[in-house]
């Protein structure tokens, strides 16, 4: 059985994948393969020979990932923050640049003990679940409209609570009813959400088109339809001095601030870029005080 060079085999991985049109093929080539033998990424360097078996495995997935099913479909997981969640069809699958919004929301909670917080469209639940596991003292409350999703966020939070963490509340809920979780008025130290906010007939990656849900992804003709409902949400939720983050659409750098400063209770309003310079998250504090 002749064995062949695990870095050869990831290049020709990565060569079909940069072919198929993938953004990060030599990345996504070295998951497969670390998923393949059953390490992580970093060790990949540690394994020089591979058999053939392995190596036919490995093609398997690739020419998965280059049909342009999402990478994290074929693992089963994604990262956010100190945590990976589980994730599949019927379920949006978490982003790389949700991570800054979880470390803001993070730092946003610093000095402030047994905080409450509601992460609205939660999907997987990666980040109330990050927020969770970072800050066992806070309440977590976790909304999703999507019963499939909402699937998805019960079993999350049921293998974050095997391993150790505070349990989250998850509810089913449409983050436009006006009077949704009214029990909390006034009661919220942080509210973050990554809401459907791409603008319809905008041009999406296949990844996206075909195998995010659609109403996870869209949101009416400017990507603002639920924004704006989360933005009225939070004014109401926050307690003073109370955070929000929403993430958006690289295209709403100044609309989706400009929702939150219509907001007078609403303070502070700033937008947040990505690593690549996009405008990503928008983030606001509702000012000390009363109405």
């Amino acid at each position: 059985m002749n064995r062949q060079p695990l870095r050869l085999a990831i290049s020709e991985a990565a060569k079909i994948l940069a072919e198929a049109g993938v953004d990060s093929p030599r990345v996504d080539a070295e998951y497969l393969a670390a998923h393949v033998l059953g390490v992580e990424r970093g060790r990949l360097p540690l394994i020089p020979l591979v058999d053939p078996p392995v190596v036919d495995q490995l093609h398997k997935l690739v020419r998965t990932r280059a049909s342009r099913v999402p990478l994290q479909h074929i693992l089963g997981w994604a990262p956010m923050g100190s945590i990976s969640v589980e994730v599949g069809p019927g379920v949006f699958v978490p982003r790389p640049e949700t991570e800054l919004l979880m470390e803001w929301s993070l730092k946003a909670l610093a000095g402030v003990s047994a905080p409450v917080v509601v992460d609205l469209c939660t999907g997987t639940g990666a980040l109330a679940l990050s927020i969770a596991a970072a800050r066992p003292d806070a309440v977590v409350h976790a909304v999703e409209i999507d019963p499939q999703a909402l699937a998805w966020t019960r079993r999350n939070a049921d293998a974050r609570v095997a391993a150790g963490d505070t349990p989250i509340r998850l509810h089913s809920g449409d983050a436009t009813d006006p009077s949704l979780l009214s029990d909390l008025d006034g009661q919220v130290d942080l509210v973050v959400c990554n809401p459907p906010y791409v603008p319809e007939g905008t041009p999406v990656q296949p990844e996206v088109g075909v195998h995010d849900p659609h109403h996870a992804v869209f949101s009416g003709q400017d990507g603002l339809d639920v924004i704006r409902h989360v933005v009225r949400a939070a004014a109401r939720w926050l307690k003073p001095g109370g955070s929000v983050g929403i993430e958006h659409d690289d295209t709403q750098g100044e609309s989706v601030p400009a929702l939150l400063s219509a907001r007078r209770v609403l303070t502070d309003v700033a937008d947040h870029q990505d690593l690549a310079g996009r405008p990503r998250f928008a983030t606001a504090r509702r000012v000390q005080g009363g109405q």
